[in-house]
């Protein structure tokens, strides 16, 4: 045989949580509902001890909601401070001594916020100065939940669609519509699902909505899995209609026969772009997170030759790959359809032809050769790539 064949697999477990967010969600709901989970509190404290922030406490307590035990996150801070940078909290982030995932999901929540709020005041992401999210317990909520996320193993979030009240909000600047716009944009930000209740309340806060769509990589009913752990985290005040709670789930995902993935497909009709540019544009929505990205012929009004180019990708991306779809496409209107995938499971290897490296993918099937990987390998050798590829597939079933 001419090949060698050293595949590695990453069948491994991966630990999920998924958020029901029937009554809206605020980042303390978040972090009680985690810790009603299971996480430790005094793990959540020593990573907020790292912080370069003094004058608060983190304790909780038992409580009751419409019949239902859940646990309170009470953080009570001395700081009455309200205005800071994304600046600032970026920097006392990034000189923190944290997790490594803890510190990435915390930045990206206070980057999502940022950018969100930059938009609506219109303004710079660096000039954008936090009031309500940037107070003390608004830093700890998010912080704290996630380093409660990591203390349970966390590897993927996932969210139900987000329940929002109707009415006001008193905020700093004033009285605003509620849900609030910093909330809408986050919403929007992802295409999350959402709905409204009849309640005069604020059921969603931006923190809460900055952790669930910022750091959910899918939105809809429970994926599929075994269940270990539940929470629930109760909000501040009693409902007398429902229950003021937010439930998280937590267990292992399961492949096999499931309700699929969220996902979202963007398209857009093109009729002016040439066949280079067509690729091109599907290689920089595949570079910007898209699951795939593929162009389909179609005739347009008037008998026009034209073309649907396509992206499939999660819902927590869909705005960033919307945006390459815009810019490298030039199209004037995008559409979007709620989507679901099946990703089957595989093992990612890599294989030695005469030599070289060639990278394949593997299930119980099929071997998939990396195209460009078996080109090179073809150039360098003198083999055609047909040839090439087949003997890497060899390679690749004969360590199965």
């Amino acid at each position: 045989m001419r090949g060698r064949a050293t595949v590695q697999s990453n069948d491994v477990m991966t630990t999920v949580a998924w958020f029901h967010c029937f009554s809206g969600v605020a980042g303390d709901m978040a972090l009680g509902a985690l810790l009603d989970a299971g996480a430790d509190i005094d793990v959540v404290k020593s990573a907020l001890q790292h912080l370069p922030i003094v004058g608060w406490s983190l304790g909780r307590e038992r409580t009751q909601r419409n019949g239902i035990g859940a646990t309170r996150a009470l953080v009570d801070v001395e700081d009455t401070a309200h205005d800071r940078s994304f600046a600032d909290i970026r920097s006392f982030l990034n000189d923190a001594i944290l997790p490594t995932r803890v510190h990435e999901r915390a930045l990206a929540v206070f980057t999502a916020l940022a950018e969100v709020e930059a938009a609506i005041h219109n303004t710079s992401v660096d000039d954008i100065h936090f009031h309500e999210v940037g107070s003390l317990d608004a830093i700890i909520d998010v912080i704290g939940v996630c380093a409660a996320l990591e203390d349970l193993g966390i590897d993927e979030i996932f969210c139900s669609p987000i329940a929002q009240g109707l009415g006001t909000v008193r905020a700093e600047h004033g009285v605003l519509p509620n849900p609030v716009p910093a909330v809408l944009g986050l919403l929007a930000r992802v295409g999350a699902p959402t709905y409204g209740i009849d309640l005069p309340m604020e059921l969603t806060t931006p923190t809460g909505a900055a952790l669930m769509t910022t750091l959910a990589t899918g939105f809809g009913p429970i994926p599929a899995m075994s269940v270990e752990r539940i929470g629930y985290g109760a909000g501040g005040r009693s409902m007398p209609e429902r229950p003021n709670l937010v439930q998280v789930v937590v267990g292992q995902k399961v492949p096999a026969d499931n309700p699929g993935v969220a996902a979202i497909e963007l398209a857009a009709n093109v009729d002016d772009i040439t066949g280079e540019v067509l690729a091109h544009a599907i290689t920089a929505l595949l570079a910007a997170g898209a699951h795939d990205a593929w162009a389909t012929p179609i005739v347009m009004k008037k008998g026009r030759p034209a073309h649907t180019l396509h992206a499939l990708c999660d819902p927590a991306i869909a705005q960033t790959v919307r945006e390459v779809l815009v810019r490298e496409s030039g199209t004037l209107g995008v559409r979007a359809t709620v989507a679901q995938r099946w990703p089957q499971s595989r093992e990612d290897g890599t294989v030695i032809i005469d030599g070289h490296p060639i990278r394949i993918k593997r299930n119980a099937n099929r071997v998939k050769v990396e195209h460009d990987d078996a080109l090179a390998v073809a150039a360098s050798t003198g083999r055609t790539l047909r040839d090439v590829i087949a003997a890497a597939e060899f390679a690749g079933r004969a360590e199965e």
